[in-house]
């Protein structure tokens, strides 16, 4: 009963993957009636398809395609995905490559959230049979064994299916590929492949810079390995081992093991994939190079792409809030200002870094989430990696609160931000506070997410905590 149980999950998972490819497939062949590519909530400067055909037309032309004000982005995005954007078909849609391109990035980014959702969920197996939490394994097999998939399955299936990483995929915004460098990021650290992780997250950092600071969740995953319970957990259920056991020899040794397995950091895998990083970041600096040696200089191509990311020049409407802000500080201050909105995101790494370190799964997704209420030009594309994480952790956080409030926080801010910038921009009836209101909701709805989901890890962490104690006052003579 238990393997065609399984099995019929299994089967409707994949039922459910490839409905999604099939819904993708059909919005993306009628683009003129959905037109989301022109939307600010989809398209920013960055990840705009037709500012990378605009960019690429400039290359095939003989000039930079930096040269006007149109392309920011990366080279090798460029090279990659430019001679996709002037291919046409006959009777299909224009850019028709393009999308299936990011389609098939959704799928994959998917399947690699599953595979890390499977990780941690053997991980997390692991550590709580270690501190003795048996009933509790039992208790989420007779889930599993219900009508509850794996976290992994449901982490995949949020993503897939969540209306902004659709209106991402067909909106020919290429945040799709940024989370998948993120995603691939993150399952080389769950899986302990140092060159997938380092290549990820180069590639992350290299296509819009802000994932650089996932480099801490990354060596934490190869420090300590995936996701688990507090290590003073540990430590505390080896103590008892040891001194209640009457054979302390083999207990001492098998408890300095159980240590040096998962409470202490290992350097060596840490020390491999710093490496494996410095050697993608050389090679992707050569690349660029080449490119620049062609179309401009280094100098040019890094003050287009990342400078562009931190001096926010383009003050274009999008769901952020750093672009009206901007529009109105006057520019004596604008350096200041620059700094400070860089710094916020810069000041809360390391606070986290120290409180979440047993967890850093769920301190990437805090870390992307934060992110993506600082950065400069945010998208859906963003908001969609960072729901789809939050899905590894539905069990964990099953307790959080204000769950019904945020879902319905952004079901009104999706809705309500196409209408007020339709009166803001076409009708003339409204102003720019009415598209601001919107994206001052969408920030706080982000902030209230870090903080609610954070609090109700931690309480997830008490009560492993309290149970490990009780269980221990029950095993003591």
């Amino acid at each position: 009963m238990r393997d065609s149980n399984g099995n019929a999950k299994v089967r409707w998972f994949w039922i459910w993957v490839i409905a999604s490819l099939i819904f993708r497939l059909i919005l993306l062949y009628f683009p003129e009636s959905v037109n989301l590519s022109s939307r600010p909530e989809v398209s920013t400067p960055l990840t705009s398809i037709r500012r990378l055909a605009e960019g690429y037309w400039l290359k095939q032309s003989s000039l930079s395609p930096y040269a006007g004000s149109m392309y920011h982005g990366s080279p090798l995005l460029l090279t990659l995905l430019g001679p996709l954007t002037v291919r046409r078909i006959e009777g299909q849609p224009d850019h028709l490559l393009c999308s299936l391109v990011l389609v098939i990035a959704d799928v994959v980014t998917a399947m690699l959230i599953r595979a890390a959702g499977q990780s941690l969920k053997m991980s997390s197996t692991s550590s709580l049979k270690s501190i003795g939490l048996h009933h509790l394994l039992e208790y989420s097999a007779s889930l599993l064994l219900s009508e509850h998939l794996p976290s992994g399955d449901i982490a995949a299936l949020v993503y897939l299916w969540n209306p902004f990483t659709i209106a991402a995929c067909v909106g020919l915004s290429t945040s799709a590929i940024e989370n998948l460098m993120i995603v691939l990021s993150l399952y080389g650290g769950c899986t302990r492949q140092a060159p997938v992780a380092a290549f990820g997250w180069v590639m992350a950092t290299h296509l819009s810079l802000y994932p650089a600071i996932l480099i801490i969740p990354v060596v934490l995953l190869f420090g300590y390995g995936p996701d688990a319970p507090p290590r003073k957990l540990l430590r505390q259920r080896t103590k008892t081992d040891s001194s209640s056991s009457i054979d302390k020899g083999s207990v001492e040794k098998d408890v300095k093991n159980q240590l040096r397995g998962l409470n202490f950091f290992s350097w060596k895998p840490v020390l491999h994939v710093l490496f494996w990083i410095l050697l993608w970041s050389s090679y992707v600096l050569v690349l660029c190079g080449i490119y620049a040696r062609r179309h401009g200089s280094l100098e040019e191509l890094f003050k287009r792409t990342y400078g562009f990311i931190l001096t926010i020049p383009d003050l274009s409407p999008n769901i952020g809030v750093l672009w009206y802000f901007f529009a109105e500080v006057f520019d004596f201050f604008r350096n200041f200002f620059l700094i400070v909105f860089h710094g916020n995101v810069l000041l809360m790494i390391v606070p986290l870094a120290l409180r979440l370190n047993h967890r850093p799964c769920f301190l990437a997704f805090v870390y992307t989430v934060i992110t993506c209420m600082l950065k400069s030009y945010p998208s859906v594309g963003d908001s969609a990696l960072y729901l789809g994480l939050l899905g590894l952790f539905a069990y964990e956080l099953s307790d959080m609160k204000f769950s019904f409030f945020l879902f319905s926080g952004y079901v009104g801010v999706s809705l309500l931000s196409p209408v007020m910038h339709n009166l803001w921009i076409w009708r003339g009836t409204g102003n720019a506070n009415f598209y601001f209101a919107t994206a001052i909701a969408y920030a706080c709805l982000q902030l209230v997410l870090v903080v609610e989901s954070v609090s109700a890890m931690l309480n997830h962490d008490r009560m492993l905590t309290k149970l490990s104690a009780a269980k221990l006052q029950d095993v003591k003579p």
